[in-house]
């Protein structure tokens, strides 16, 4: 219905950072650019840490670059609606489509790579519970927390980006280990009840012997990332909110 956001670091196209004194407003910035370039702008807004400037990304989808005189318009006609502020160039840059695509393929192989290896060393490990079946069912649940990932980006409109796959990975990260530890106790458990012993009792028994642990583990996570989002919030670091609210 909303469709995917992607970042320009995956689809291409140009962006130009400046640091600014004192607040501006995005919608205005963006309507001004779009006057004097004639293209859709993505105007971004965060807030420098530490100072009072700000810094202003304008990021150009497309296979286009920002020439020179576009960007000298573009500074000209910040400055002139905003004679008060000094607009700054901290960056520009360019991304060919071509580039980008790759990377986000790299990525995504990165990530199959990922359960590939996951899902031998969980048939290996837990050979005594299923092996190869253990292994497809952790990957089945590593698999349901990439999409709820994917659908956090897609709702709240943020670019799938780097930060994308650095909170996917994270996430894996704390979805296997929660699953291992799980696992862990089905096999002490089966070992202490015998493999006779119906198979739903022994993971209802397991489940529930794990569950303080994983309420716990959850909690201090979600509280010291929640505290991350909320500096993020008051200091306007869009890179950091990207990351911390996926997280939460």
């Amino acid at each position: 219905i909303r469709g995917t956001k992607m970042d320009i670091q995956f689809v291409g196209g140009a962006m130009i950072k400046y640091s600014v004194d004192g607040e501006v407003d995005t919608d205005e910035i963006a309507s001004l650019v779009k006057k004097e370039t004639g293209r859709d702008v993505s105007v971004a807004l965060s807030k420098t840490f530490g100072t009072d400037a700000n810094q202003v990304t304008l990021s150009f989808a497309g296979n286009e670059a920002v020439t020179l005189d576009e960007q000298q318009a573009i500074a000209q006609s910040l400055s002139d609606a905003y004679a008060d502020r000094t607009f700054n160039v901290v960056e520009s840059s360019s991304v060919d489509p071509t580039m980008g695509a790759k990377f986000f393929q790299k990525c995504l192989v990165c990530l199959l790579i990922t359960f590939v290896i996951l899902l031998v060393y969980i048939a290996l490990r837990f050979k005594k519970i299923g092996g190869l079946s253990a292994g497809v069912t952790a990957l089945i649940a590593l698999f349901h927390d990439v999409v709820m990932i994917y659908f956090m980006y897609v709702i709240f409109r943020m670019p799938i980006d780097s930060n994308f796959i650095a909170v996917v990975l994270m996430i894996l990260g704390y979805s296997l280990n929660d699953t291992i530890v799980i696992y862990d106790r089905v096999r002490e458990e089966r070992k202490a009840l015998g493999r006779k012993t119906d198979p739903g009792m022994v993971f209802n028994l397991s489940a529930t012997k794990s569950l303080k642990r994983t309420i716990i583990t959850s909690v201090t996570t979600l509280s010291a990332i929640l505290i991350v989002y909320i500096v993020a919030l008051v200091y306007n670091i869009s890179s950091v909110q990207a990351f911390a609210l996926p997280m939460i």
